[in-house]
This record gives structure tokens, sequence and C-alpha cells, in this order.
């Protein structure tokens, strides 16, 4: 039987979220399935993926194919990458020992990545909520000033000025 690691949709219209499954590759997208691995939400930022490593990991040494998004999702969280190293340590280019070093590495460099993204999100994210309370904050002075020069008298006239009389003798 020919197994796909594959999404399987779920949630509401353009609201939609993922179940990570294996089945076979003959039936249904979202109808049977041999097993449930995780889940994938594109919706928050960055996306969500909750997934079993190990029994991912698996299934992928017991051939499953991943189709193209899930192929995506399993390289980002490193079993891709966990499998590469597995075949280098089977076939004797590195011992078990180096191999974890290699993937413990990985995944702090990835940790450290995700970790760069979500703090430059939230503070972007702070940096336009201030920029909007300032503007706020100067049309709110901006209508303050407009309502106080509507409500305030007109200043009367002061007797003219000795140019202003100048002016008015040489037009005559």
């Amino acid at each position: 039987m020919a197994t796909k690691i594959r999404l399987q949709r779920h949630g509401k219209k353009s609201r939609a979220f993922y179940y990570i499954v294996v089945a076979d590759s003959r039936a249904p997208r979202d109808g049977r399935f041999i097993e449930r691995l995780g889940s994938y939400n594109p919706n928050t930022n960055p996306a969500t993926i909750d997934i079993n490593f190990d029994k991912t990991l698996d299934w992928v040494n017991n051939g499953a194919q991943p189709t193209d998004t899930c192929r995506a999702i399993l390289s980002y969280k490193g079993v891709l990458y966990r499998k590469h190293l597995q075949g280098g340590v089977a076939k004797g280019a590195f011992t078990q020992e180096v191999a974890d070093q290699k993937f413990a590495a990985w995944l702090e460099q990835k940790d450290g990545k995700i970790t760069g993204k979500k703090s430059s999100l939230t503070n972007a994210k702070e940096e336009a909520r201030r920029a909007a309370l300032a503007a706020e904050a100067k049309k709110k002075e901006d209508r303050a000033a407009a309502i106080a020069a509507k409500n305030t008298p007109p200043a009367e006239e002061a007797e003219p000025t000795e140019e202003a009389a100048q002016t008015e003798e040489t037009a005559e």
C-alpha cells in the first residue's frame, strides 16, 4: 500500500487549519487516514506546527511519501534533516553522537531564528501601536485648537497703525 503524509483540511471557510495525517494515497483528502501525526495552523504568525516528531520520523523511514506542502513542513521541523543524518550514520560517514550534536546545533539555530522573528513581529506591532497613538493625539490636539478658534470671539480691530494709515493716504 502506498502511503502519503499529507494535510487534511478542517475549519471554517477562509479560516482553515490542517491535520497532518498518514493516509493511503487512494483515499480522499478529508477521508480515511491511518494515523494523525500533528496539526498545522497557517492563521497565526508565524504558523503553528504541532507534530509528533518520533512517529513522523518512523513513517518517513518506513517509506511514507510526504506531499510538497508536508515536505516543507517536515523540513521546517527537522524531520527530514534527522533522516538525512541517520542515513549518514548507517553509511558510516560519522557516529551517532556526531549526528546528535549536529541536530542539536541545528535545533538551536532554528529556535534562534523563530524567536527572532517573533520578537521582531511584536516590536513592529508595538511600534505601529505607538505611531497610531501619536497620530491620534495630534489629531485630537488639532481638533481642540479648531474648536477653540471657533468658539473664541473675533478680536476687535485696534486703531490702524501708522503703516496702515500711510498706505491709505498713498492710495488716495
